[in-house]
């Protein structure tokens, strides 16, 4: 995936060591309850959209943004689905990285779903009882979307550190 220019000039001085980063991921549902989804250039699998905000730009719309940029489809943000930190990736040049995701369902406004950018292969709707392999990450963010109660979290608990 294409990494922004910002992140580029982070790599220059923190090398390859581990990058906490804010990112995003739209599951964009049309009027028929399929879901928008693209096969990355980088892994070739189908996947959600997503994507990593720019310094000051608003997650919601770095949602809309990156569905955009990957599928040349318009849509709006419902709401949050799912608030998680995933655990770190390496990337085939040794840059690491952790992603604070927060997912968002979204609904589909317009635009013709295609290849919009270089970042996929191929662009498509999906009904959700007809999915390609999404892994569980797609699997618990679209179950999540498509449930009415409110996002699930794991359960936190606090332990500040013994005086010492």
């Amino acid at each position: 995936m294409a990494t922004p220019d910002f992140i580029r000039t982070l790599r220059a001085s923190a090398g390859h060591q581990l990058l906490w980063l804010p990112g995003v991921t739209a599951l964009v549902f049309d009027d028929d309850g399929r879901v928008l989804l693209n096969r990355r250039s980088d892994t070739r699998r189908w996947s959600l959209i997503g994507g990593i905000p720019e310094p000051g730009e608003q997650p919601a719309a770095c949602a809309v943004r990156e569905v955009w940029e990957e599928t040349a489809v318009r849509c709006a943000v419902e709401r949050v689905v799912l608030v998680q930190a995933l655990t770190p990736v390496t990337y085939e040049n040794g840059d690491v990285c952790q992603y604070m995701d927060i997912t968002f369902r979204c609904r589909a406004l317009g635009g013709e779903a295609r290849v919009n950018d270089d970042e996929s292969l191929d662009v498509g709707w999906f009904a959700v009882d007809a999915l390609p392999d999404v892994g569980e990450f797609g699997r618990l963010r679209i179950k999540q979307a498509l449930a009415e109660a409110p996002a699930w979290f794991e359960p936190a608990v606090f332990e500040p550190p013994a005086a010492g």
